[in-house]
């Protein structure tokens, strides 16, 4: 499957979250997304390195700016349960307005066609890191790593497309 780019439609999908009583909910991509402007942010994996140290903190950190341009919605996603994830956002106690959520089994991140096999380190199929910038369903700008690099997927690069 050829990887999403701009001008495309993103695939309609599930991603998962934990609500207040840390039950698993399940969220429409398409219904949570539509006539919004929404930044997607895909992680190889909760508590990895680069995720936690610079990728989602720059995004957390400029999330007031983003709204300020014109962005509803930040959420990141990785294939990770949604207890992981939740965890994993707990550890950012200055997060307002990053929404973490799931991809579990890694289905959406497939439609995407962003999926990074990382079987021979242990990891499982797992997303590529990228940052997708999207208005009313419609990807505007599709900044997606190659490997493990973390070069145009930053918060600051998707500001400099906004």
């Amino acid at each position: 499957m050829a990887p999403i780019a701009v001008g495309d439609v993103i695939p309609e999908g599930t991603l998962a979250y934990l609500d207040d009583d840390n039950k698993p909910q399940v969220l429409s991509i398409h219904s949570f997304s539509k006539s919004k402007k929404v930044i997607i942010v895909g992680v190889p994996g909760a508590f990895t390195p680069t995720c936690s140290l610079n990728h989602v903190p720059g995004f957390i950190e400029r999330a007031e700016e983003l709204k300020g341009k014109g962005v509803d919605e930040v959420i990141v996603i990785s294939v990770n349960d949604p207890f992981v994830m939740k965890s994993w956002a707990n550890t950012y106690t200055e997060n307002k307005h990053v929404k973490f959520l799931a991809d579990g089994s890694a289905v959406y991140t497939h439609a995407l066609g962003l999926e990074l096999d990382l079987k021979d380190k242990g990891l499982g199929t797992r997303s590529k890191r990228f940052a997708l910038l999207v208005d009313d369903l419609k990807v505007k700008v599709a900044n997606v790593e190659n490997g493990g690099e973390f070069t145009i997927s930053s918060a600051e690069e998707i500001i400099k497309a906004l």
